[in-house]
């Protein structure tokens, strides 16, 4: 076996041990057979033939399951539909690595369509961290809010007010009536009956439009297949935004956030999740310079908070966690708000 070849199947392995931790035993199954496959020298190997020298976290893998799924989604990927929940199927291994290895073997061209494109998620379960930072932020700033948010996709976080959230003891935050149902735990949280939400600006340097069957079908390809619960807060995520505007523009993180202000007698908030390991240690830095330029130009009628949802550490050395966390300006103290995971259920606030 090639170096190449071994380096490349270590990475699809490496991805299938995520997808079991992260809750898709359908991904797992399937990543760990591709593994092998790449090892042996088989169909898997064929298709992906030119990625042997792909970074880990360029997500080969992923690229891989989002465009065999984009094909079931299409009703282009025969006999393979029949194991894939997203479409009504069920899984089942053998039956479904068959069906799986015909396809790449029938369809080569097709598969390898979308490997040079990055795995592009709008996870909607996020929206856990921007609301109940919202609430959080609520208790010192009654001020309406305009939000901004970095690595932005589709723009879905952006309308995080207008999905309905209930805690462990039933009480319902956001719009009890909305197509998307989250849920956390823990420390209660505080309505915020005057919250609203003035402006909403996102940045991507791929933004989706999710006003676009093309945008719609790119997220939920995405999605892993057997996470039914995730494909459903998508679908009425994309109901939400039909009649919830907002803007989501082609700009780096950098130039996005160079260009943000503050608004006498408005919140101005900064949301970030999971992305911040995608952007190179230059580009970390000069985010971060910028808001804390911002948050030294902030005053109690026109404060500014930076709230976000990443692994990190606590303290060093310590392992990490998904963490929400929160700085408002003026002040700057960061708080941990709650700990989550990578899809943000559950989200237990502390």
């Amino acid at each position: 076996m090639s170096s190449g070849r071994g380096r490349m199947a270590g990475h699809v392995g490496r991805q299938a041990e995520a997808c079991g931790r992260l809750g898709s035993p359908m991904y797992a199954a399937l990543l760990e057979r591709v593994a092998d496959d790449v090892a042996a020298d088989g169909v898997c190997a064929r298709v992906l033939a030119g990625h042997e020298d792909d970074p880990g976290p360029s997500g080969l893998a992923l690229r891989l399951m989002g465009s065999v799924h984009r094909l079931v989604l299409e009703r282009r990927a025969g006999a393979l539909a029949t194991f894939y929940p997203s479409v009504g199927g069920s899984f089942e291994a053998d039956g479904a690595w068959t069906a799986f290895t015909a396809l790449l073997a029938d369809q080569p061209d097709a598969v390898r369509q979308w490997l040079d494109r990055p795995p592009q998620t709008n996870e909607v379960g996020r929206a856990t961290a921007l609301m109940g930072g919202l609430l959080t932020l609520g208790e010192r700033v009654d001020l309406p809010v305009r939000l901004f948010e970095i690595g932005s996709s589709g723009g879905l976080n952006l309308r995080a007010e207008h999905y309905a959230y209930t805690d462990q003891h039933g009480t319902v935050f956001g719009d009890p009536g909305a197509p998307v149902r989250l849920a956390w735990e823990g420390a209660p949280r505080r309505p915020w009956p005057g919250l609203r939400v003035v402006e909403r600006v996102g940045s991507d340097v791929m933004p989706v439009d999710v006003a676009s069957a093309e945008g719609r079908l790119a997220l939920t390809a995405y999605v892993w297949a057997d996470q039914t619960g995730r494909h459903e807060r998508l679908r009425g995520a994309f109901a939400v935004a039909g009649r919830v505007a907002a803007d989501v523009r082609r700009e780096d993180a950098v130039t996005f956030v160079q260009g943000l202000g503050l608004a006498e007698g408005h919140l101005s908030v900064l949301f970030h999740s999971v992305m911040w390991q995608y952007l190179s240690r230059r580009d970390q830095d000069a985010v971060s310079a910028r808001l804390e330029d911002l948050g030294a130009a902030a005053t109690p009628d026109r404060p500014f908070a930076r709230l976000s949802l990443e692994p990190r550490r606590r303290t060093p050395g310590a392992e990490h966690e998904f963490l929400v966390t929160c700085r408002l300006w003026p002040g700057g103290e960061e708080r941990v708000l709650a700990t989550s995971a990578g899809h943000s259920v559950p989200t237990v606030w502390e």
